[in-house]
Parts: C-alpha cells; structure tokens; sequence
C-alpha cells in the first residue's frame, strides 16, 4: 500500500513539474515570437534574426524552396522584404505549442502582413530548441 501512495504522490509531481515546465518555456517561446514580431514591425531584419538559432544548421522552408543557416536566411529575407514597405505591420495567430522533448516545441500558427505593397497572409510551423538556456527557432516551414 505504501508503495502505491508513493507512487501516486511520485506521479503527481512529475505532472505537476511538467505541466509548470509547458507554462514556463510556452511563455519564454511565445516571448521571443513577440520580440520578432515588434522587430519586423520595425522594419528591423537583424533584430528579428535574433529569435533564430546563428548556426549553419538553421532551415528554413518557403515557398522558394529551402534555406541553409543563419546568414542565407537573413538574406533571404533582405532580399524578399527589402524596405519598410515590404515588411509591414507583423501579427500572429499561434494556433499549438506542442512539446517534442524537454528541449524542444514545435509552435503553428497564422502570420499576418499588412503592408503599403499588398498584404501577405499564410501559415508557419517552427521548431524551437533551447540552446544554452535560450529558446532559438532551429527550423521553419513558412508559406
């Protein structure tokens, strides 16, 4: 009986950690998609880049084709949004932050564009990874 009594409280604190741990890293996500979303508002490719792993491993996925690492997919954006006009006001509608791991979410969702050169809609789904402490996007698929 004791054993299952241990068992039941052993339980109920790993989901309880869990369920703190969903709550803690969704914010710390949904954070640095808020950060982006105010940098490219602002026109502010680089800063927008920053929620984005810095590594060659980076991919991205559009309707282009893909992507390899940081420094291509920043020019790659520079080139597709060269000016404010291009790059608009950003919002988002996130539709799912699904754990894959402990280190790992994948988030879908909605982006919006309005913008002086037609507006842009479509759908995304990344894949954050926590790197040294800090949640970067390692893959997006966005079109």
């Amino acid at each position: 009986m004791k054993f299952y009594i241990l068992l039941f409280f052993l339980f109920f604190h790993l989901s309880t950690y869990a369920q703190s741990n969903y709550k803690e890293d969704s914010e710390a996500i949904l954070a640095v998609l808020e950060s982006q979303r105010i940098a490219w508002s602002n026109g502010d490719i680089e800063t927008f880049m920053e929620g984005y792993w810095k590594n060659d491993s980076l991919k991205f996925y559009g309707a282009g084709g893909i992507t390899y690492g940081w420094k291509n997919t920043l020019s790659r954006y520079k080139k597709g949004y060269p000016t404010k006009d291009h790059t608009g006001k950003l919002d988002f509608k996130i539709n799912a932050i699904n754990q894959i791991n402990n280190n790992a979410y994948y988030v879908m969702g909605e982006f919006f564009l309005e913008r002086h050169v037609g507006d842009a809609n479509g759908i995304f789904m990344i894949i954050f990874k926590k790197i040294n402490g800090i949640w970067k996007i390692i893959a997006d698929t966005s079109c």
